[in-house]
């Protein structure tokens, strides 16, 4: 059986005070008293061997774990994360824990984690209750936690909390409709209680509920109905939402239609007074307009009649120009005449009496006119002193002195001139 260090270094201790005492009972047992020393002092190497094996100088903090180190004589408390710490013997202690969640889940005797709802039936319920120790304050709580904190600490709170819970309702609450309500109240009332021990709740799980039996079976049929009936209640409401959709549909269709015919009203109206103000402005732009074209047919008009006085006198004028032209045309025609008459009657007067004084000149004129197509044939002349062809023309004209030709007359004007 071995001992403890530090028991080991008080029952040292008490050997040496007893072999003081004894030493001072004479001198006489001086040799003891030697040999007591020399006990003591193999007693002391020992004594700290074995206190060197059993608890090193030099010790490991794994990792997820934290290491509190108290000093014996004074109480003062050091925290130290993953490593090597370094603990002198008979003057350090460390204690280690560990940071990493864990995992609680209560159950009863039988290993079973029943608990009794407000019927007083039991009902088995698969709680988990995940938890983590506070590094902040290990420091401050070391010394009065517990070697086993999850069998002195956690299991009393949980099961106090989590029995106490599940008293408050049913078992159909436990099954089905309450589950979110009793974890969240577990975790409001098991959260203070762990946090004063420096414990933090990272969560409260409820998984699964096992029924009675008998009440299972109950609970299916009634369950079974329920849900018949809430499918018949939600057939009923989706038929009643069709139906306040339809008529919600016909209502905006109805609005719309209103809203359509409104705006087309208000449209008209908006145009009707647009054109009104447009009539109104445009009333005096066509009122300047008729007066505009009124002032330009009237200028056209009196436009048309000075162009038309302006013609008409062009052709009086041209009209007066062209009769004086041809009046004054008349006269030369007439002068002309009259002077052309004037000369041949000269002409044939000269003509005349040239021809008397020469009878044969006539012939010799006519037979120039005749050219080659009339035999000339040349007679004496009368002795009465008559026209010489008078014979050769007929008798009948014998009489009467032929008039000239105009022939000649003309050959004789010719020769005259």
């Amino acid at each position: 059986m071995s001992l403890h260090p530090s028991r080991l270094v008080r029952s040292i201790t008490l050997a040496l005070r007893r072999l003081g005492r004894n030493s001072a009972q004479g001198l006489g047992q001086v040799a003891t008293l030697r040999a007591g020393r020399a006990v003591l002092a193999v007693g002391v190497l020992v004594a700290a061997g074995a206190l060197v094996w059993s608890q090193p100088p030099l010790q490991t903090v794994a990792r997820g774990e934290v290491g509190i180190r108290s000093n014996r004589f004074t109480g003062d408390t050091s925290q130290w994360a993953e490593g090597s710490v370094l603990v002198l013997p008979g003057i350090h202690s460390l204690r280690q824990y560990n940071l990493r969640d864990q995992l609680y889940r209560p159950v009863s005797a039988d290993g079973s984690a029943q608990f009794q709802s407000v019927e007083g039936l039991s009902v088995g319920v698969d709680v988990g209750v995940r938890y983590a120790l506070d590094p902040r304050r290990l420091a401050s709580l070391s010394q009065d936690l517990p070697a086993d904190i999850r069998q002195d600490i956690v299991q009393p709170a949980v099961q106090g909390v989590v029995y106490k819970t599940f008293t408050r309702y049913t078992v159909r609450e436990i099954f089905s409709s309450k589950r979110g309500e009793i974890q969240q109240l577990i975790e409001a009332e098991l959260k203070p209680k762990l946090a004063a021990d420096g414990i933090l709740l990272r969560s409260v799980e409820i998984g699964k509920v096992d029924l009675p039996a008998d009440y299972k079976r109950g609970m299916e049929r009634l369950l079974s109905e329920e849900l018949e009936s809430e499918k018949m209640r939600y057939t009923l409401e989706l038929k009643g939402k069709r139906v306040q959709e339809a008529a919600l549909d016909a209502d905006a269709e109805r609005v719309r239609r209103e809203k359509s015919a409104q705006a087309a009203g208000s449209e008209q109206v908006i145009a009707a007074k647009a054109q009104e103000e447009a009539m109104r402005h445009v009333l005096p732009f066509k009122q300047k307009q008729i007066e505009q074209r009124q002032l330009e047919a009237e200028a056209d008009k009196v436009s048309r009649i000075r162009t038309a006085e302006g013609a008409a006198a062009a052709r009086r004028i041209e009209a007066q120009g062209e009769a004086d032209s041809r009046q004054k045309l008349a006269d030369a025609v007439a002068y002309r005449l009259d002077r052309v008459g004037k000369i041949t009657s000269e002409q044939m007067a000269r003509d005349g009496a040239l021809v008397t004084r020469h009878p044969l000149l006539i012939q010799k004129i006519m037979a120039d006119k005749l050219s080659d197509k009339v035999q000339v044939i040349i007679a004496a002349p009368p002795t009465d002193g008559g026209f010489i062809g008078s014979a050769l023309l007929g008798a009948g004209n014998s009489g009467n002195p032929a008039a000239p030709e105009p022939e000649a007359t003309e050959a004789a004007d010719k020769g005259a001139e």
